[in-house]
């Protein structure tokens, strides 16, 4: 969610921290700052709003020193206003910090007992205000900020910068993302590769409960135990972290277009040259799994919402899906031969990381279905399958989810396989149209125009119906929250069999409905349902093949044209109008597309 940046530098902190911070804008902010160390002076600026505005304040105010914290911030605890804009500062200390401090109320109380008052209603300040209480008794600035580490409850990334010292900068983490990056004489912290990727391409990232000193040309890293530990440092992909927009008005239409290319890099990735499915070491024997749990948030949670389907239609495989603030809390029992999959976009989703560390040991088998294949979700499970999608920056998930659903496909058909609940011809029928996707997508995406139409009318609305019934019951689902998401618009989703059971009672004509509605074996259920909206004056977007629109598209308020696919890749497939609604709707209304209020891209706290 918050970005952070460290640079211990040999040039001017303060444009580098900005540039740095720009790289992290995808994950949802609404205030920004940074602090320097100049000739042993400690200071700092900060601003409201997008990263220009503090921008504007550094040309007018600006700082100077090439030792630097920075910080974007998604409210937690307190408004969004410049007091409790990040870097906390307190004497001789500055901090910048992601996630929440539990027990930041007990740490208040303690430090209002001794006569230290708060300027801000945030919980970062009590680890500045106690870093500098320690400091004040006598102890160092390392023993001061580990004093207070050991004090803090809850998840947090944290990056120290002090008074009189232009060569140190203390890190540590819990449960919150952190990477350290290595440059000649320089050495950089980041919440993730994409904020130090220009800096530097060697980076280590620090595991669960890690602390790190930093100077220019030494790295000490302690364990949660306090022992030392020699993490490794890894070389990243420059290419892979490059973030712009490619022409496109919004990184989100960007991502949209990218998906023909990202889901064949994903299928190259898993196929063979002998058309055999090949999974990461260490493979999964599905021969020996009974069941399977899935675990994830948001669009995430739809891609597995859609596996379950593809799991107990093709694989025989009975599949439980769940909501990780829910499961994590539930605590449900795991029976012996579970397979466990946890699907997240960052790999650092911090309800989703706490429900696979409450599978650790219980099931059999952990599985991971990540973008980022160092992102802690990733290196804690059995098996990770990387989803090959690229940078995603737009904070509604796009070419993220289809690769999801591609990468799930996959591993159902190879469950399939080693369970015998599919034949070679099948296969070699899945396959193929799976292969084809690419090429399909570009022929969907031609339909731009149309969709652009039919989004123009829907932002006209207060408030959407979406129904699907089978594979596009999921994809209903994320059609709603995709146009919740960046229009604003209340959108709700249901079963297409479940109409008559009491949404049908919203529907009347200020309500549009749009139907997912490939030709498959559950059409003419669909359009039964269809027909008993347009009966009560519903407006009906229609989404649907030639001949599911040659035979029911006449008296619906628009139609889109989808190619016609084998029902078993439709989810994939009508994920591309699902998206192109949503967006072309929030254009039409002017939100903010790629950035929308309240929302963070990776959820890191809980």
């Amino acid at each position: 969610m918050c970005g952070i940046v460290g640079v211990l530098g040999n040039h001017e902190a303060a444009p580098i921290l900005v540039e740095a911070l720009k790289r992290l804008e995808y994950r949802g902010y609404d205030s920004a700052g940074i602090a320097t160390v100049n000739n042993g002076v400690l200071d700092r600026r900060r601003a409201v709003g997008k990263l220009v505005n503090l921008s504007d304040r550094l040309v007018h105010e600006p700082l100077a020193g090439k030792s630097g914290i920075g910080h974007t911030r998604w409210a937690t605890h307190g408004a969004p206003n410049e007091n409790n804009a990040h870097p906390h500062q307190a004497g001789p200390v500055a901090v910048v910090h992601n996630g929440i401090v539990e027990n930041f109320r007990d740490l208040r109380a303690q430090l209002t007992a001794a006569g230290i008052e708060f300027t801000t209603d945030t919980d970062t300040e009590t680890v500045a205000l106690m870093t500098q209480y320690h400091m004040s008794q006598g102890a160092s600035p390392v023993e001061a900020a580990n004093k207070t580490i050991d004090m803090l409850e809850g998840a947090f990334a944290l990056a120290f910068l002090f008074h009189g010292e232009d060569d140190l900068m203390i890190a540590a983490r819990k449960g919150s993302p952190l990477a350290i990056g290595h440059g000649t004489g320089e050495m950089f912290v980041g919440s993730d590769a994409i904020a130090l990727a220009p800096l530097t391409d060697r980076i280590t990232y620090l595991e669960e409960g890690d602390r790190a000193v930093l100077t220019r040309t030494s790295l000490e890293i302690r364990d949660r135990n306090g022992e030392l530990a020699n993490r490794d440092i890894r070389t990243i992909q420059i290419d892979s972290a490059r973030v712009d927009k490619a022409g496109h008005k919004h990184f989100m239409a960007k991502e949209i277009a990218e998906q023909p290319t990202v889901l064949g890099d994903a299928l190259a990735n898993y196929l063979g040259k002998d058309g055999d499915i090949t999974l990461p070491a260490p493979d999964i024997d599905f021969s020996k799994i009974d069941r399977v749990t899935m675990v994830a948030c948001g669009t995430a949670y739809l891609a597995c919402l859609t596996a379950k389907y593809w799991f107990e239609q093709v694989a025989r495989l009975p599949v439980e899906v769940d909501v990780a603030s829910e499961f994590r809390y539930r605590e449900p029992p795991i029976p012996a031969r579970t397979l466990a999959v946890f699907v997240s976009q960052s790999g650092e989703t911090a309800d989703t990381l706490a429900a696979l560390r409450y599978c650790d040991g219980k099931a059999d088998k952990i599985v991971s279905v990540v973008n980022v294949p160092e992102s802690s979700i990733a290196r804690e499970s059995d098996l990770a399958l990387p989803i090959h999608a690229g940078v995603e920056v737009g904070v509604a998930s796009t070419k993220a989810f289809t690769c999801q659903l591609t990468v799930l496909l996959l591993m159902v058909l190879k469950a399939a396989k080693q369970r015998g609940t599919i034949t070679a011809d099948q296969m070699t029928d899945h396959l193929s149209a799976l292969r084809a996707m690419p090429a399909v997508i570009n022929t969907a995406l031609e339909q731009n125009d149309a969709m652009r139409l039919a989004a123009l009318k829907l932002s006209e609305a207060r408030d959407v119906l979406f129904l699907g019934r089978g594979l596009m019951y999921p994809l209903a689902h994320e059609g709603a929250l995709k146009l919740k998401e960046i229009s604003y618009i209340h959108a709700e989703a249901y079963a297409s069999g479940e109409l008559k059971h009491g949404p049908i009672a919203l529907v009347d004509k200020h309500v549009p409905v749009v139907v997912f509605a490939p030709r498959d074996t559950l059409f003419e259920k669909t359009v039964s349902n269809m027909q008993e909206v347009m009966a009560r004056k519903g407006k009906v977007i229609l989404v649907s093949d030639a001949k599911g629109l040659e035979e029911a598209g006449e008296g619906t308020w628009a139609t889109i044209e989808m190619p016609d696919v084998p029902d078993i890749v439709t989810p994939i497939l009508y994920a591309i109008p699902a998206q192109l609604l949503a967006y072309h709707t929030a254009v039409a209304k002017g939100t903010d597309v790629d950035q929308p209020r309240n929302l963070a891209k990776s959820v890191t706290v809980e």
